[in-house]
């Protein structure tokens, strides 16, 4: 009997009628990578995978390609498939680019966002609030993308909802980390305060440069965690 790197991995499939088998067993993973349960560098071998989750290997291996193409996994040479590391070099490169992006999303909302739209993000800044009193990253992790959504919406350029979106996988992956640590929640629903109130007041400057801030903050954390380990 081989050995089996997923043996102590509480893998359990999640059942949804509306979706194909494939992106049922795709969104399993990647919850999994996302909270850790599968490490960085941990090998994805479709064989345990299939037995662990009661499939078959072909949405293994699609649900495989499509987190290769988020950056969740990364495909090794005589190794396979493994899931990716989180290294400082990806991190900078995606947080730089992510840091301006969300200044300039900030600058057009503030001259375009619309009265429903300044309502849905006032909603979006108390949901978030109250999902950091559940602890449970996952939902705190959802609040806050769909917070960010209605700014970059409200910026009103289809180019750079295209870009961002390029991006929101990787990101999705580096805010999960952030937030899992409890002592950044008072700071984050501040900060998301201020970037409300800013885009309202049409302040571009503080609302652009408490964007960036937000961003800063997240990286010096998750580098702090990266060196710890």
């Amino acid at each position: 009997m081989g050995y089996d790197p997923l043996a102590n991995t509480q893998l359990q499939l999640g059942m949804d009628e509306y979706l194909p088998l494939r992106d049922v067993v795709f969104n399993t993973l990647r919850q999994a990578i996302l909270r850790g349960e599968l490490k960085p560098g941990e090998r994805l071998m479709e064989i345990h995978l299939a037995e662990k989750l009661g499939v078959s290997r072909t949405p293994i291996r699609e649900a495989i390609r499509k987190l290769e193409l988020e950056g969740l996994v990364t495909m090794i040479p005589r190794r396979g498939a493994e899931v990716a590391r989180i290294t400082e070099k990806n991190l900078r490169d995606v947080l730089e680019v992510r840091r301006e992006l969300d200044a300039f999303s900030c600058e057009l909302a503030c001259d375009r966002i619309t009265k429903q739209e300044g309502e849905e993000l006032h909603r979006a800044c108390e949901e978030f609030a109250a999902a950091t009193a559940t602890r449970d990253a996952t939902v705190i992790a959802e609040a806050d993308v769909k917070l960010h959504d209605i700014i970059v919406h409200a910026a009103g350029n289809e180019r750079l909802t295209e870009i961002l979106n390029n991006l929101s996988e990787q990101m999705y992956r580096y805010r999960f980390e952030y937030i899992k640590d409890t002592n950044n929640y008072e700071k984050l629903v501040e900060e998301h305060r201020i970037i409300y109130e800013s885009i309202l007041n049409k302040d571009k400057q503080t609302a652009a440069q408490t964007a960036r801030v937000h961003i800063d903050n997240q990286e010096r954390s998750i580098l702090n965690l990266l060196r710890s380990e």
